[in-house]
C-alpha cells in the first residue's frame, strides 16, 4: 500500500529531514514506485507538487528535500498503485477547494466495492479509490455544514469521522486530511506520530509529525490506536 507522512505546527517551520527520509521510501527504501505528492500549505496559500515517477529518482522531489519550504501543514504521499495507472492525475494530495479554501487529502489503503452517486459538485479527475472517496467527503461536508457560517474544526472532525467510518466499511482508510489550519487524521490499520517542543517561552514553537512508519530522528515515535 501508499505511505502517508504529514506535519502540523503552530508556526511556519520546515521538515527536510522527514522528507528525505519520506521520499527514500519512494522506490529505494520502499516499493512505492508509483508518484509522489507533496502539499505546503501556508496560511491561505498552498504549493502542490506532483509526479508519477519513483520518488527516490525524482529531481523535483530532490529538490523539495533541499529547498527549505517553510509551512504550517504538510502532507506528502508515495504512491503503490491498486487502482489507476500511475500518472499525475491519479496522485496525491488531491485538492479541491470549500469556503474560500483548498483541501488536500491523502489516503492509505484499498477500498472495494465503494461507489456512492456524486452530485455533481464534486467528481474525480482520475480513476483512483482515493479520489473518489475524497470527492464524497467533500461533498458531504458541504450538504450537511452548509448551515454554519464558519464551521469549527471540532465540528468538521466529527463529522468527517462519522463519514470515513461509513467508507472504511469498504476496506482500509487511513487518511490525512486538511484545510492548512487544522491536521486531520484518521488510522484505520497503522499510523505513527512524534512531537517535537521547543521550549522558548510563551511563543513555544510545537509541531507534530505523523507517517506510516516511524522516520526516525531525535524524538521518539508513537503508534496510533486504530479506530475501529
Amino acid at each position: 500500500m501508499c505511505q502517508l507522512f504529514a506535519m502540523n505546527s503552530n508556526r511556519p517551520m520546515t521538515v527536510q529531514a522527514a522528507l528525505r527520509t519520506f521520499t527514500a521510501r519512494g522506490g529505494r527504501t520502499g516499493e512505492h514506485v508509483d508518484g509522489w505528492g507533496m502539499a505546503f500549505h501556508d496560511g491561505e496559500g498552498c504549493r502542490l507538487f506532483i509526479d508519477p515517477q519513483r520518488a527516490a529518482d525524482s529531481a523535483l522531489a530532490d529538490f523539495l528535500c533541499l529547498y527549505p519550504i517553510q509551512a504550517t501543514t504538510v502532507l506528502a504521499h508515495v504512491r503503490k498503485a491498486t487502482h489507476g495507472i500511475p500518472a499525475p492525475v491519479n496522485c496525491h494530495p488531491f485538492q479541491r477547494e470549500w469556503r474560500g479554501r483548498r483541501w488536500s487529502f491523502c489516503h492509505n489503503g484499498k477500498l472495494l466495492d465503494f461507489a456512492p452517486a456524486l452530485s455533481g459538485d464534486y467528481v474525480p479527475v482520475g480513476q483512483t479509490d482515493s479520489e473518489y472517496a475524497f470527492c464524497w467527503l467533500m461533498e458531504q461536508l458541504r450538504r450537511q455544514l452548509k448551515a454554519q457560517a464558519e464551521p469549527h474544526w471540532q465540528d468538521i472532525a466529527t463529522l468527517l469521522a462519522e463519514l470515513a467510518s461509513q467508507i472504511g466499511r469498504h476496506g482500509e482508510f487511513n487518511l490525512t486530511f486538511t484545510d492548512g489550519q487544522a491536521l486531520y487524521t484518521l488510522c484505520a490499520t497503522r499510523l505513527t506520530w512524534t512531537q517535537h517542543t521547543q521550549h522558548h517561552g510563551r511563543d513555544t514553537p510545537r509541531m507534530v509529525q505523523i507517517a506510516t512508519e516511524p522516520l526516525g530522528g531525535a524524538h521518539p515515535w508513537h503508534s496510533f490506536v486504530p479506530a475501529r
